[in-house]
């Protein structure tokens, strides 16, 4: 080829890779975006005396008016180690929340424990609980979430914090969960703390429910709702803990202090409801896992967390909590008056054209629908009887009605 020919190949060359960079440019912005959410840390979020951090996670496409759900982890841990390994991550992308994690400093605790046995760091408006409220105003302005729809969990030292700020702001949080922590107001001292850890204190339920009305004198509720996590075999927080964050919440909401309905779930797991007969309508949950350990449960086998140090493989404490505040993708019960927007999430439409109806959504909400029922942790479609694998928010399945009340497992029909 000749000197002319090669310089007049140059510019078509250069057109020819210009069009296919713009090409593949304009298909990478019109592909669909998978969740590309990180946890992502807040430099300042307003008024910070217990000078914790904040780190928060917004998953893609949340919509307006999404509920938030604050996360305190334990000694020795810190945000991202509860991120990663809860199953929190997973449970906000599939129910459509927004997360908020507090993380202690060593400045504050050389452990990085929560200072919840330190009576300036729990009261109202003080020291730590006051950070916290700064998060919550700070995370659900910011991102345009619904502040009655506000919900706290937490690991032992972090399980006792959100019995602290949920008895300090009851006006902060529709719900908590305490795992593996303590009762509000067990301790006044560091030398408290280790007798409350364990062997733990005993009660009377009315006087553990004062500890509680103690810090807001004058408020007549609502509580939060709140649910228990303990395991039997927890030698770091003696399961004595569990019983009297129980005592305590059911005497706050003035029910019975015996269960109302108890069921199996997976893990050797036993879900005891107080004032109600399920998850559902219970103020009070207490989830006991046999022959657990001090750690936060999850299920890495069904995608929910992952196994580690304090993470300990056996049931997805994170997805019944969730499924206990509501927070599914299920909108539950619907006031009356006008209609208002379901929260998106899982599709939780009824069919409407009755048999060849084709509905993909979680086992939970298949089961909350009528589409199928659970035994013992595990869901089967209604009339057929097709097993569908775990009861959860986690695993997604296809049901369709091939006659009226008749619904048979289609993996990949809709």
């Amino acid at each position: 080829m000749d000197s002319a020919a090669r310089r007049a190949r140059v510019p078509l060359a250069l057109a020819l890779a210009t069009v296919l960079v713009t090409t593949a440019a304009l298909l990478a912005a019109l592909a669909p975006r998978a969740h590309a959410a990180v946890l992502t840390p807040v430099a300042s979020f307003g008024a910070n005396p217990g000078n914790l951090s904040l780190y928060t996670y917004v998953p893609d496409g949340l919509p307006a008016n999404a509920p938030l759900v604050v996360l305190f982890h334990g000694c020795a841990q810190d945000a991202a180690a509860y991120h990663r390994n809860s199953g929190w991550a997973q449970a906000a992308d599939t129910g459509g929340f927004a997360l908020a994690y507090a993380e202690q400093k060593t400045a504050n605790n050389a452990t990085r424990c929560f200072n919840w046995f330190e009576p300036g760091d729990v009261a109202r408006d003080s020291g730590e609980t006051r950070s916290v409220r700064s998060m919550v105003e700070h995370t659900v302005s910011a991102h345009g979430l619904d502040a009655d729809r506000v919900y706290a969990s937490g690991l032992s030292a972090g399980g006792a914090m959100v019995s602290e700020v949920l008895s300090a702001h009851p006006d902060l949080f529709a719900g908590g969960a305490v795992v593996a922590g303590v009762p509000a107001g067990c301790a006044t001292g560091m030398l408290d703390a280790f007798t409350c850890m364990n062997p733990g204190r005993t009660q009377t339920p009315e006087q553990w429910g004062d500890r509680v009305r103690a810090k807001n004198p004058g408020w007549t509720g609502p509580w939060p709702r709140v649910a228990v996590w303990h395991g039997t075999s927890d030698t770091t927080v003696a399961p004595a803990n569990g019983t009297g964050s129980v005592r305590q919440w059911t005497d706050v909401h003035g029910v019975p202090g015996s269960p109302t309905a108890t069921e199996s779930l997976p893990g050797s797991t036993t879900a005891s409801y107080f004032g109600g007969p399920d998850a559902a309508s219970a103020p009070v949950a207490h989830y006991t896992v046999s022959g657990l350990g001090h750690g936060t449960p999850v299920d890495p086998s069904s995608g929910c967390g992952t196994a580690g140090a304090y993470f300990l493989a056996s049931v997805c404490s994170t997805g019944y909590t969730a499924q206990f505040w509501g927070l599914d993708g299920d909108p539950g019960p619907q006031p009356t008056g006008e209609p208002t927007e379901e929260p998106t999430g899982e599709p939780t439409e009824e069919p409407t054209e009755g048999p060849g109806e084709c509905v993909r959504a979680s086992n939970y909400s298949h089961v909350q629908a009528g589409r199928a029922v659970h035994r013992s942790g595990q869901a089967y479609a209604l009339g057929s009887d097709d097993a569908l694998g775990l009861w959860n928010v986690f695993v997604t399945t296809s049901l369709t009605e091939t006659s009226p009340g008749h619904w048979e497992n289609t993996p990949g029909a809709c």
